[in-house]
């Protein structure tokens, strides 16, 4: 039998993180997205959670909990629901800490994972889209190269979040037609970070682009060792993760529009009696529940160890599409006033376009 009942944990987890946007996110968000900046005390309050460390060992300083891709895949849709970007803010610390638990060696646990597991919130990223026509995280354009006692990078990264501040990232590169992930540290001679990107949408979050000219790192900055990683699996969490986080945009875009569309009183009536705008919204509120579902079947498979390839991909595909869609509809029913800057779904719009182009942005 099939059961889409969340348990009693997920339940307190999700009403936790609806509480956390509720008290610090939706009157912030806009503010935020106008400012171009999401204030730190409230990332520190979303990191006091312990959403990212969760996972890690005791031993490292962590919670020592079960991996869950179905509990953050929950978790990123209510901070979605709040604001893309300030998701994609407070969660980007796992780009890094997830992989180094998962893949890396006992050394590398043991060097990095200590850093990160403070009271105080620490950026930490991944680098791997690149500035090319049709980037394919499979087919990486970025190079690293064995030369004596080190690996040399070559490649350009670009909507890498939070680069400016990180103390360390992953660069996704291929060695020998072999993808793998490196750890980088801040400042290191050949790594060139660019100005902030200047984005269609998630205005809050600080994106670079970054440039690796003979970049030189330790044999034993190699995520894995000499094993190397599993870099598909990373792909298929960072593809579940942002068909999460595009439910939760177009979410937010369904509930913002139907409550409006009550409220909004044309020829003597709500128009939300109209058959045109009740359409619509019943459109949207039927795609919102299929991307969670698409969301949900492909992070159980993570969950239960399985291959999620397959499930992974058309999460990504459909959620990217559905969320164009829904948070076009979102606009469409409140009319004028949807493109304008003081209600949330132009913010929805813009944001929404992300979730089909953005690679390794975000991981269960």
């Amino acid at each position: 039998m099939i059961n889409f009942a969340m348990s009693k944990e997920q339940q307190m987890v999700r009403k936790e993180v609806a509480k956390l946007v509720k008290g610090v996110v939706a009157d912030a968000a806009h503010d935020m997205d106008e400012d171009r900046d999401i204030p730190g005390e409230a990332i520190q309050k979303a990191w006091e959670l312990g959403f990212s460390i969760s996972m890690i060992p005791e031993s490292y300083g962590g919670f020592g909990l079960k991996d869950s891709p179905m509990e953050t895949a929950l978790i990123l849709e209510e901070l979605a629901c709040g604001d893309m970007a300030f998701a994609l803010a407070v969660m980007l610390p796992s780009l890094f800490i997830h992989p180094v638990v998962e893949m890396g060696t006992d050394a590398q646990k043991e060097k990095y994972l200590p850093l990160y597991c403070g009271e105080t919130y620490k950026v930490c990223t991944l680098a791997m889209q690149e500035p090319h026509v049709g980037f394919d995280p499979i087919d990486l354009k970025t190079t690293a190269e064995r030369r004596g006692d080190a690996y040399v990078l070559n490649g350009k990264k670009c909507f890498v979040p939070g680069a400016e501040e990180a103390g360390h990232m992953l660069v996704a590169a291929s060695l020998e037609g072999e993808n793998n992930l490196f750890i980088v540290p801040k400042d290191v001679s050949g790594m060139i970070v660019g100005a902030k990107e200047k984005n269609l949408g998630l205005y809050a979050l600080d994106t670079f682009e970054i440039l690796f000219e003979n970049c030189k790192i330790p044999l034993e900055n190699r995520l894995g060792g000499e094993e190397g990683c599993a870099y598909v699996t990373l792909i298929q969490k960072g593809r579940v993760a942002m068909a999460a986080i595009g439910t939760g945009v177009a979410r937010a875009s369904l509930e913002f529009a139907k409550d409006y569309a009550k409220q909004r009183v044309q020829f003597g009536e709500p128009i939300v009696h109209k058959q045109s705008v009740a359409f619509m919204l019943a459109e949207m509120a039927y795609e919102v529940d299929a991307m969670r579902l698409m969301t949900w079947k492909a992070a159980s498979r993570l969950e239960a160890g399985k291959d999620a390839v397959r499930e992974s991909y058309l999460a990504k595909l459909y959620a990217g599409e559905m969320a164009m869609k829904v948070t076009d509809y979102g606009v469409q029913v409140m009319g004028g006033h949807g493109y304008i800057r003081d209600y949330p779904v132009e913010r929805y719009f813009r944001n929404g376009r992300g979730i089909s182009i953005l690679e390794g942005m975000a991981t269960l």
